[in-house]
């Protein structure tokens, strides 16, 4: 008889060790920003394609299947009609990612092209501050990412 105490309080002690986690913590967002590099290297940014193409916002698929990423979007906190990057026919692999550089050039499974041209006005992400939304077809806001420090040139979202 002594047994069975003992074998209950093991029992409500392995309970007790069990970690709970709540469910807002536990599910990812299925498309998440991974890193925003917000301060193309080189001085001075001149607009120039190539350090358009210095800045950059990188999406991480956080699931298991591949996610077809038509009609998303990806912009900065400006409620400029041109600061919207609009996804055509791209699938996100499993697991993977996807680098939207500002500037021009030709599309790949891995990188995107915002096709920004035309000097100084041209760049997306704010020097000093600015906040990245990643939002689904239908508009739902999926992620966000911000950073406020002109000290270093990108920022980890993840």
């Amino acid at each position: 008889m002594r047994s069975f105490p003992l074998a209950l309080s093991a029992v409500a002690l392995a309970m007790a060790l069990v970690p709970v986690v709540p469910a807002q913590a536990a599910a990812l967002p299925a498309v998440q920003f991974a890193k925003i590099y917000y301060n193309s290297p080189g001085s001075p940014d001149n607009g120039a394609n190539s350090s358009l193409n210095g800045e950059w916002a990188q999406l991480k698929n956080t699931t298991r299947k591949a996610i077809n990423l038509k009609g998303w979007t990806l912009r900065d906190k400006t409620s400029a009609p041109d600061h919207v990057y609009t996804f055509g026919t791209f699938t996100l692999g499993a697991g993977k990612t996807v680098t939207v550089r500002t500037g021009k050039g030709t599309n790949t499974s891995t990188t995107r092209y915002w096709g920004r041209a035309g000097g100084t006005f041209a760049y997306i992400w704010n020097q000093a501050s600015d906040t990245g939304y990643v939002r689904n077809p239908a508009g739902k806001l999926i992620d966000s990412c911000s950073y406020n420090s002109s000290r270093v040139e990108s920022v980890n979202c993840l």
